[in-house]
């Protein structure tokens, strides 16, 4: 009884220990947007209702964040709804043949053929390859204007 109470135990810390490895990772990405952009804490706060505390709590990695704050932050950062979703797991991989033709995909003029390989990744990829197209749409769009 003591062996399987420990083994509860570890299990529980090594899914606090990923969970906390995904926060920083995702607050990580939300930071080095706000900064491209360029938003201090404050402005993010002003332009999405969420306290700069609470935002610096997210960028840190110490807080994740709801679906109800990635929905206040995501315009203000120039991220679309989906995209905050995927990258902070809310949203499951897409089985073969659906990415093609689901709209989270072709909204974002993904490659059908990318969106299907995409799918087939484990969440912690896709995540990582949403944040990296992101930060280069922005980089683009901010190009573009010059």
């Amino acid at each position: 009884m003591e062996v399987r109470n420990i083994d509860n135990l570890n299990g529980g810390i090594n899914k606090e220990m990923t969970d906390n490895r995904n926060n920083k990772h995702l607050g990580g990405i939300l930071k080095q947007q706000r900064i491209m952009i360029p938003l201090t804490q404050r402005e993010l706060a002003a332009k999405s209702g969420v306290s700069p505390s609470h935002l610096g709590r997210i960028e840190r990695g110490e807080r994740s964040p709801s679906a109800h704050i990635l929905r206040k932050i995501a315009s203000p950062l120039g991220f679309e709804e989906n995209e905050l979703f995927a990258l902070a797991g809310y949203l499951s991989p897409q089985p073969p043949g659906i990415a093609e033709t689901n709209t989270l995909y072709s909204n974002r003029g993904l490659d059908p053929y990318v969106a299907r390989v995409l799918s087939q990744e484990p969440v912690e990829i896709q995540r990582a390859i949403i944040g990296i197209l992101t930060i280069l749409k922005s980089i683009a769009r901010g190009m573009s204007k010059e």
